[in-house]
């Protein structure tokens, strides 16, 4: 079983340097497309990923300095710990004991525009690039285009059951990965205005917080992730379907 997520735009280089790390499954690809990106002005990042002046200029500075780091040092460290924001909220990685942390390096791959796909203690440098930026690169017009089928067949030579707690827009780099694999794509819903519904910041925490429920409990059946219930979270078997359980909270 392989739980997939997507990565986050805000990243935190402050945690200390360990000797636990691994490298990047894709690194020559990923050296393709900073070598695009490096020939690039910070007004043309700007244009081309919707950024501000100082976020453009930012990123530019990162691509200018970026490596293809196969070591653990002040700025390239595991992905799992440096990544932040919502999902990573809720999944709370620098708690994880060296047994969890071991079996999400078994279980959990993080999609990436810039590294495809990432275990948890692969080293990466400060970047950015989503994977909806239509970024030509060669004969590609996308990244969707420029990874094909790269990370979908990575995926699947570990596994063919897919628990996606992925954005729509990272697990769409997976292609056709439904005809191949079992996915199960969790759903979770909030009361609000006298109606369940999905809101973004909530769903977003709560796809960290099953993510590390299944790490921390060692799931490996699809049948048990109906047992899921952090933070007030129930399965709904009456709106549930095949491959799409349904979470809901009422506060």
């Amino acid at each position: 079983m392989i739980i997939v997520l997507s990565p986050a735009k805000t990243l935190d280089y402050s945690i200390p340097v360990s000797d636990a790390h691994t490298v990047p499954q894709f690194l020559s690809q990923s050296s393709k497309l900073i070598k695009t990106l490096k020939a690039k002005e910070p007004k043309d990042i700007a244009s081309l990923m919707g950024l501000s002046d100082k976020l453009a200029t930012l990123n530019f500075d990162r691509y200018q300095s970026w490596k293809a780091s196969k070591k653990e040092n002040d700025s390239a460290k595991p992905a799992l710990l440096v990544f932040k924001g919502d999902v990573y909220q809720g999944l709370q990685a620098e708690t994880f004991s060296k047994g969890d942390m071991n079996f999400a390096q078994k279980h959990l791959r993080i999609l990436s525009g810039l590294y495809g796909s990432l275990k948890p203690l692969d080293v990466i440098n400060p970047y950015r690039l989503e994977m909806g930026t239509k970024l030509k690169v060669s004969n590609t017009n996308n990244l969707y285009e420029f990874w094909g089928n790269d990370i979908k067949d990575g995926i699947l030579k570990e596994s063919k059951v897919i628990i996606n707690l992925a954005s729509v827009e990272y697990f769409k780099a997976l292609g056709n990965i439904e005809n191949d694999a079992d996915v199960i794509s969790p759903v979770f819903k909030d009361y609000k205005n006298s109606q369940y519904k999905i809101i973004s910041f909530y769903a977003k925490k709560a796809r960290g917080l099953m993510a590390r429920w299944i790490i921390q409990n060692r799931i490996k059946k699809t049948k048990d992730l109906i047992n899921f219930d952090l933070d007030g979270y129930k399965y709904s078997k009456a709106e549930s379907s095949l491959g799409t359980p349904v979470f809901l909270r009422k506060s």
